[in-house]
């Protein structure tokens, strides 16, 4: 199967050069790099011409790139996607772990019942090498509360194909707001590796302090009402109580 991972990036030259590296040191042989740049004025361009030549020649892997204006994060995610042509698709603004994490991700999807649209894993948030959190997933369901970590998510190319791409009129939780849009769905199971796979930079949009988390409480409500799911105000809560019982490890 061909991954396409999809990186969207705005002035984040050191953390983008974090991310390719882990990029370029996976085994997974059929990979394709979807790079969309909002206009970055930091050299992130320069980073992304070079990390192209490079492991276009050395490992073979697709990079499809461009730096331009656009609409914010989600807008950009969306461009990216449009962008791709794997039968896998990951949204990768973080670092991989490991050189086998793709392949542990595909592994775990071939080796699920077909009916499985998707595989995740765990992760941990990080402030440079500090461990600001971890998020071990699990396995549940959207009304309990439960969501997998986005950044960890590996789809078949058919649930954006069927359910759509990110609804950009949401800030903070678009991506929460599209799992909820298809895993709300009994019939729609992924795939679960309890392994770290994942290291996500702390501070995205939805952590960025307490106006943002206001305003991805409110969003999160707005995406389970959106879609149908009863009780998005107790789901929310309960989503929001897992998430502070994860802080406070430190290593």
């Amino acid at each position: 199967m061909k991954v396409s991972l999809l990186v969207t990036v705005y002035n984040v030259k050191t953390t983008l050069s974090v991310t390719l590296r882990s990029i370029e040191e996976q085994d997974y042989p059929n990979l394709e790099v979807v790079i969309v740049d909002g206009g970055s004025t930091d050299g992130t361009v320069e980073l992304i011409k070079e990390f192209a030549a490079r492991v276009e020649e050395r490992q073979g892997f697709s990079v499809r790139w461009v730096s331009e204006a656009d609409n914010g994060l989600y807008d950009a995610m969306n461009k990216a996607f449009r962008m791709s042509a794997g039968d896998v698709v990951a949204v990768c603004n973080d670092k991989l772990c490991e050189p086998a994490a793709v392949s542990k991700m595909i592994g775990a999807l071939e080796q699920s019942s077909t009916d499985c649209v998707g595989a995740h894993a765990d992760l941990v948030y990080v402030d440079g090498e500090l461990v600001i959190r971890e998020w071990r997933m699990g396995q549940g369901q959207i009304s309990e509360g439960w969501m997998p970590g986005h950044p960890t998510l590996f789809l078949r190319r058919t649930v954006y194909e069927k359910y759509g791409l990110y609804d950009t009129s949401y800030r903070c939780a678009a991506d929460y707001e599209f799992m909820v849009r298809f895993l709300k769905e009994p019939e729609n199971k992924l795939a679960y590796v309890p392994e770290t796979l994942v290291a996500m930079f702390y501070g995205g949009t939805s952590n960025a302090g307490l106006k943002n988390y206001l305003v991805s409480f409110q969003e999160g409500c707005r995406a389970l009402r959106k879609n149908g799911v009863p009780h998005p105000l107790w789901i929310t809560l309960r989503r929001s109580l897992r998430v502070l019982l994860q802080f406070g490890i430190r290593r």
